[in-house]
């Protein structure tokens, strides 16, 4: 369960309609870059603090704040009713306090939680420069996602693990991403469908995310209510943390 509500909640679909010709990777990508705010933009975001609000099954409702910083930190706060829950990675190792399940000390994420957060805590997303990363990508055809259509992008990470990336055909914004994680002894199909794209700072940030296993109703919708660019972070943060 730790797992699970880490996954989904730090995450970020559709019909395959008839076949299109094939594109370019190169042209999404770089469709996709541009409608973000440009490589020059994305690549000067050194620090990044989101907050905002989920909202889950049974008016279950929690605060949340992500923060990152480079490179590859990542922590990430779970609020409900008064009792925060800590998930913090420095880019090697990773620790969590979950009171939620009665532990107030920090305690090692499990290892497919922290390559989770490997993935999170790549500022640019894995499509930007995805030859120097060493990933592969492809083009899988057209589909329709939340009424838009979208490209989809077949993307293997030099991880090994495989993503579907849909990107709106109009506005070249991120519409969704599919995945498989491990979490606990079960393999489950996570997608992330992203919405309300706005700027920041010059930079397009979704403030809508809905998180959810694929052919399962159940979902989590995440509304963003701010984000900072650029703020001030100690590198403490990222650290082996105690309870709030």
């Amino acid at each position: 369960m730790r797992v699970a509500r880490w996954a989904a909640v730090m995450l970020a679909f559709g019909t395959v309609v008839a076949a299109e010709p094939a594109r370019s990777v190169d042209a999404i990508v770089a469709d996709y870059v541009a409608a973000r705010g440009g490589l020059a933009k994305i690549r000067s975001v050194q620090t990044l603090r989101q907050k905002g609000r989920a909202f889950g099954e049974g008016g279950r409702q929690a605060v949340v704040q992500r923060e990152l910083k480079r490179p590859g930190k990542i922590r990430f706060e779970f609020t409900v009713q008064g009792v925060t829950g800590v998930y913090v990675s420095d880019g090697g190792k990773g620790w969590m306090v979950s009171p939620f399940e009665g532990d107030m000390e920090a305690k090692p994420l499990p290892e497919e939680a922290i390559a989770d957060a490997m993935e999170q805590a790549d500022f640019e997303g894995p499509l930007v420069d995805w030859k120097a990363k060493g990933h592969k990508a492809e083009w899988a055809g057209r589909e329709t996602v939340a009424g838009r259509e979208a490209d989809k992008i077949k993307l293997t990470l030099a991880s090994g693990t495989v993503r579907y990336e849909s990107i709106d055909v109009k506005t070249h914004a991120l519409l969704r991403t599919e995945t498989t994680r491990k979490l606990g002894n079960r393999t489950v199909r996570v997608e992330a469908v992203f919405g309300d794209h706005k700027k920041t700072n010059g930079l397009l940030f979704p403030r809508s995310v809905e998180v959810g296993a694929v052919d399962r109703p159940q979902r989590l919708r995440i509304v963003v209510d701010s984000i900072e660019v650029n703020p001030p972070i100690d590198d403490a943060r990222f650290r082996r943390t105690t309870a709030p």
